[in-house]
C-alpha cells in the first residue's frame, strides 16, 4: 500500500466527529482569521512597489539605496521561512502565528512613522521576519484544522485565491493610497488588521505542534537560511546590475555552496531540519518545484506588464495598478474552481491543465502592440484567463505538497511550500528584469522597452510550459488514477 493510500485509509477510519463534512461555525471563524492574515501578508509583497519613487523623495533615499526598500523585505521573508517554520513546530504554531502578526503590526506602525532611511529599512526587515514566521505557521494551522480531503482542498483553494489576489491588490492599493493620501498609509493599513487578528485568534485557534518535539538542527538551519539569503541577494543584484555583476555572482555562488552544504548536513544529523525521506516524496519534491515556477512566472508577469503599461503605453502608476484587477479576478475564479476540479478528477489535472492554460494566455501577450486600444483588448482577457490557470496550479501545488503527511510533518511541509512561494515571488522579478536588460542593451525608449518586455514574456511562457511537462512526467499517478488522489 502506498503512503497516500495508507493516509487515506487512516482518514476513512477516523470517527465521524473528527472528520466534519461541512464548515462548522468555529471552522468558519478559524478560516476567516487565517485568510485575512494571509491576504495581508500577500498584499505586503507588492503594496510599496509603485510608491518607491515617492518614498525615496520623501526620506532622501539615494537611487541605489531605493531598491533596498523591497530587497530588505524580500530577503528576510524568503530566507528565514524554513527556519522559523521549524521554530513554530517547536514553540507552538499558534504562538508563532499570533506573535508574528503582532510583530507585523508593530513594524508597520514604525515604518509608517519613519523619518529616516535607516528606520524604514529596519521596519521592512522586521516585516519580512514577521512574514517568514506567520506564513508557514498560518498554513500549518489551516492544514491541521481541516482534515485531508474536500474541506482542506476548499480551504487551500480560497487561501490560494486570496494570496494571489492580495499580490495584485497590493499594486492597486499602493497606487491609490500613495496618490490619494500618502505612502505612509501603505504601512498604516496593516495596523488595524493585525490588531484584529491578534485579538480574535487566541479565542478561536487551537494550538498545534508535533506530539514529539524534535531538537533544532542548528547547523542545518544556519546553512539553509544563509544559503537562501545569499541566493536571493544574488538574484536581486542580477536583476539590477546584470548576471555578470560581481555582487550577483558572489551571492549566487555562495548561496549554491551553502545550500549544497545544507543537504550534506541533512544526510548525517540525527534529527534533520528537513528529513530527506520527506523531501524525497514525489508529491513534496515536485509539488514544490511546480509551486516555485507558478510564483516565479505570474508575479514577474505583473512586473513586466507594469513596465509595458507605464513605459510603452504611458499609463500612470494608479491606472496600471487598476488594470491588474482583471488578473486578480481571474485568480479568485481559479481558486474557487480548483477544489472542484481536484474532487472530480485527480491532483494532476489542475497542475497540468492550469499550467497549459497559463502558458497559452501568457504566450498570447507576446503580440501586445504599442497602441492602447488593441493592446488592452488582448491584455485584459489574456491576464484573466492566465490568472485562472495560475491559480489552478497554485492550489494543486499546495494540496499536492501537503497531502499524505501526518500532522507532525505538516509544519515542515507547509514551511517548504511557504519557502517555495516566497522564493518564487522574490526570484521572478530579477530574472525577468535581467532578460529585459539584456534584450534592450540599456535603451529606455518606449519601443525598446516594448521589445524587451515581449522577449521576457516569451521566456515566462516557456517556464510555465516547462511546469506542465514536469507535472505530467513526474507526478503522473502510478497505477490506476483515482479521483482526488494524493500523489506520494
Amino acid at each position: 500500500m502506498s503512503t497516500a493510500q495508507a493516509a487515506q485509509a487512516a482518514t476513512l477510519h477516523q470517527a465521524p466527529e473528527a472528520r466534519p463534512q461541512h464548515l462548522t461555525r468555529r471552522l468558519k471563524v478559524v478560516l476567516a482569521v487565517l485568510l485575512v492574515a494571509q491576504f495581508m501578508l500577500a498584499v505586503d509583497f507588492s503594496i510599496l512597489n509603485v510608491a518607491l519613487p515617492t518614498i525615496g523623495r520623501g526620506l532622501g533615499f539615494s537611487l541605489s539605496g531605493l531598491q533596498w526598500i523591497a530587497t530588505a523585505f524580500a530577503l528576510t521573508a524568503a530566507g528565514f521561512t524554513l527556519f522559523l517554520g521549524r521554530i513554530g513546530d517547536l514553540a507552538g504554531r499558534k504562538k508563532m502565528f499570533i506573535g508574528s502578526i503582532a510583530l507585523l503590526g508593530l513594524s508597520s506602525l514604525v515604518g509608517g512613522l519613519a523619518t529616516t532611511p535607516g528606520v524604514l529599512l529596519a521596519a521592512r526587515v522586521a516585516q519580512g521576519l514577521a512574514t517568514a514566521a506567520a506564513t508557514p505557521a498560518g498554513l500549518s494551522l489551516l492544514t491541521t484544522a481541516f482534515p485531508e480531503g474536500p474541506l482542506r482542498q476548499k480551504a487551500l483553494g480560497v487561501n490560494g485565491a486570496l494570496m494571489s489576489a492580495g499580490f495584485t491588490t497590493g499594486a492597486i492599493l499602493g497606487g491609490a493610497l500613495t496618490d490619494l493620501l500618502s505612502w505612509r498609509w501603505a504601512f498604516f493599513i496593516n495596523v488595524p488588521v493585525a490588531l484584529a487578528v491578534v485579538v480574535v485568534a487566541p479565542a478561536v485557534i487551537k494550538e498545534s505542534r508535533p506530539t514529539e518535539r524534535p531538537r533544532l538542527d542548528l547547523p542545518g538551519a544556519l546553512t539553509v537560511t544563509g544559503g537562501l539569503l545569499a541566493f536571493v541577494y544574488g538574484l536581486t543584484q542580477a536583476g539590477d546590475h546584470g548576471w555578470t555583476s560581481g555582487h550577483a555572482l558572489l551571492g549566487l555562488g555562495l548561496g549554491v555552496a551553502l545550500l549544497a552544504a545544507f543537504f550534506l548536513i541533512e544526510r548525517t544529523v540525527a534529527q534533520p531540519l528537513v528529513p530527506l525521506r520527506t523531501l524525497g516524496r514525489r508529491n513534496v519534491a515536485w509539488g514544490n518545484v511546480l509551486g516555485l515556477l507558478a510564483f516565479v512566472t505570474e508575479t514577474s508577469l505583473v512586473y513586466l506588464l507594469t513596465l509595458y503599461l507605464q513605459d510603452t503605453l504611458g499609463f500612470s502608476p494608479l491606472a496600471a495598478g487598476v488594470t491588474f484587477g482583471v488578473l486578480g479576478g481571474g485568480t479568485v475564479v481559479g481558486g474557487l474552481l480548483a477544489p472542484r476540479v481536484i474532487a472530480k478528477t485527480t491532483l494532476l489535472t489542475p497542475l497540468v491543465a492550469g499550467a497549459l492554460i497559463q502558458a497559452a494566455a501568457t504566450a498570447a501577450l507576446v503580440f501586445l502592440g504599442t497602441t492602447t486600444g488593441p493592446s488592452l483588448a488582448l491584455l485584459l482577457p489574456a491576464t484573466f484567463i492566465g490568472g485562472i490557470g495560475n491559480m489552478l496550479v497554485i492550489v494543486g501545488f499546495m494540496v499536492t505538497a501537503t497531502s499524505g503527511l501526518p500532522d507532525a510533518e505538516q509544519g515542515l511541509a507547509t514551511g517548504l511550500a511557504s519557502m517555495s512561494q516566497q522564493v518564487g515571488i522574490t526570484m521572478g522579478t530579477p530574472i525577468m528584469s535581467a532578460v529585459v536588460t539584456a534584450t534592450t542593451a540599456g535603451a529606455v525608449t518606449p519601443s525598446a522597452i516594448h521589445h524587451g518586455v515581449t522577449v521576457a514574456i516569451a521566456v515566462n511562457a516557456a517556464l510555465v510550459l516547462l511546469a506542465a511537462v514536469l507535472a505530467a512526467v513526474f507526478l503522473r499517478p502510478r497505477g490506476t488514477a483515482r479521483r482526488g488522489r494524493a500523489l506520494a
